[in-house]
């Protein structure tokens, strides 16, 4: 692998994952430094009312690469990734989700492809033709719906923006992060429609994605509340990129 230029900082969101997430972070870590070990872990507790904290506390101690950032009250997936983001220190930011239904390793092909690409963002494809997955086929519905919404508001050529794993340069995220408006699931959106409105370069890559937690829980069951809500953010969204600008 080319040898990259800087640091990766992992921004990983955490809400009430005490059950997983000390053996997670330690997996995290033992997979990264085995093709990074210039890197640092940033998990954020995005107000878990569980003992997430202590748990990840718990992991810190024993690996000095992992650094812990909580608050009290939850602000979604999208404030806990803006929190990670304001503390990585790395030339390359990457987005984990905690349950490592995505394998940290998968970011190795990621800074690759980034280097030999000479890409500004590298991001998961469940829709990629050569992703691996198990995966429901309401899931599957949903994700290619939302694929034909993206497509006509905003004109993205992505399949898929969702995926739980992303990998960014920091010049890239920063500024975008720092302006970042939605704090719910559509905020991976907000995200790559404003990289596309500046002209980055976006690589989609396949993945290989395990439910570890079974179909009904974790981040796999989404409510009805919880579609219509990310439907809303994303028209605000197009509202803010494509009419009022």
């Amino acid at each position: 692998m080319s040898k990259t230029k800087g640091m990766l900082s992992v921004v990983i969101p955490a809400y009430n994952e005490e059950k997983c997430i000390y053996q997670n972070l330690l997996t995290t870590c033992t997979c990264i430094s085995e093709f990074c070990p210039n890197y640092e872990l940033i998990l954020v507790n995005d107000g878990s009312p569980d003992r997430t904290f202590e748990e990840a506390m718990r992991a810190k101690s024993e690996n000095p690469h992992i650094k812990v950032a909580t608050y009290q009250i939850n602000r979604g997936k999208g404030g806990a990734i803006k929190e990670g983001i304001a503390r990585a220190s790395g030339e390359y930011i990457a987005f984990l989700d905690a349950d490592l239904d995505l394998s940290p390793t998968h970011l190795k092909d990621f800074l690759q492809a980034m280097l030999d690409e000479d890409a500004d963002i590298v991001i998961g494809s469940k829709l990629h033709k050569d992703s691996k997955l198990e995966y429901p086929l309401k899931r599957k519905i949903m994700s290619y719906g939302y694929y034909i919404l993206l497509r006509l508001l905003f004109h993205l050529k992505l399949k898929d923006t969702q995926t739980g794993i992303k990998l960014f340069r920091s010049d890239v995220i920063k500024p975008i992060a720092e302006e970042l408006k939605t704090s719910g699931y559509a905020f991976d959106i907000e995200i790559l429609a404003k990289a596309n409105q500046f002209g980055c370069r976006i690589l989609e890559m396949p993945v290989r994605l395990e439910f570890k937690r079974g179909l009904e829980n974790g981040s796999v069951r989404i409510r009805i509340k919880d579609i219509f809500s990310m439907f809303i953010d994303t028209l605000k969204i197009f509202w803010d990129i494509k009419i009022r600008s």
